[in-house]
């Protein structure tokens, strides 16, 4: 899953494609990276820059939403977004909503089942939308596991229940967002047991906090890290990652599934 921010103040500058043709470079670059959905989003998630209305973040993502359909119909194209109104204006055109905000808008996921969408559940620990963690505390030992694995459960089973298609919800325990660098260290170690909920998991790792204060590095510094815990989390069976660097990611994959037995080698001519 490929991340294309609409933005201007993304924590990633590389992700800022503010400018349609821009953007659109990207998401063709990304496709001949390897890239299988593409994910659109037009808010920062963290608490700094301004706050941003519906009606600039529906500014920001249709007309680009429009512009991707048509130029790759047949593209997987994601919606980060935690606002139905948001959703709602771009209905026909988005085949996921990435709700990273664990249904802060409750109306969403029923905007998801009627257009037909999958819909990605997330873990806060109950934060409202752009809100950054402070005196965290899920307990000891695996304690925020157990946390993020009963609030996906409970999540699944409302995006069910409203409509959306059990093979089409997917689980990710959403790393940095209420949580502290070792729960989210061990939330990955975990990713194995997230497979239980019988959802797709989705781990989006990419150049996080998490990765920056475990190896005290900055964001355009994290790329070994993410991939380092990008091949513990697929070897374990997650399917879905959301990445800045889509070629680097799709090797790692790759690889691991390879490893895994879950992928032939595209060439075994060595010693034969």
């Amino acid at each position: 899953m490929g991340i294309i921010n609409r933005t201007p103040d993304s924590f990633y500058p590389p992700a800022r494609h503010l400018e349609l043709d821009d953007a659109l470079s990207r998401a063709a670059s990304m496709i001949s990276e390897g890239v299988d959905i593409i994910d659109v989003g037009g808010v920062r998630a963290g608490q700094e820059g301004d706050w941003v209305t519906e009606a600039v973040e529906i500014d920001r993502v249709r007309p680009f939403l429009v512009a991707l359909r048509l130029a790759h119909p047949e593209l997987l194209i994601s919606l980060d977004t935690w606002r139905a109104e948001v959703a709602d204006a771009c209905a026909g055109l988005v085949d996921l909503v990435n709700d990273t905000w664990a249904g802060a808008d409750a109306g969403l996921v029923a905007v998801a089942a009627e257009q037909g969408a999958g819909y990605v559940v997330s873990h806060t620990g109950g934060l409202a939308p752009r809100t950054d963690p402070t005196g965290v505390y899920y307990g000891p030992g695996d304690g925020v596991v157990e946390h993020v694995l009963s609030g996906l459960a409970e999540g699944a089973k409302r995006a069910v229940s409203a409509g959306v298609a059990s093979e089409a919800v997917l689980v990710d325990p959403t790393l940095d967002f209420g949580k502290r660098t070792v729960d989210s260290l061990r939330l990955v170690a975990a990713t194995g047991r997230f497979l239980a909920l019988g959802h797709p998991v989705l781990m989006a790792i990419s150049r996080k906090d998490f990765v920056g204060e475990t190896l005290d590095l900055p964001a355009d510094e994290r790329l070994e890290g993410t991939l380092a815990a990008t091949a513990v989390a697929a070897w374990q069976g997650a399917t879905v990652f959301r990445a800045h660097d889509v070629r680097a990611t799709r090797r790692v994959v790759d690889m691991v599934a390879s490893i895994r037995g879950d992928r032939a080698p595209l060439r075994s001519e060595r010693g034969s």
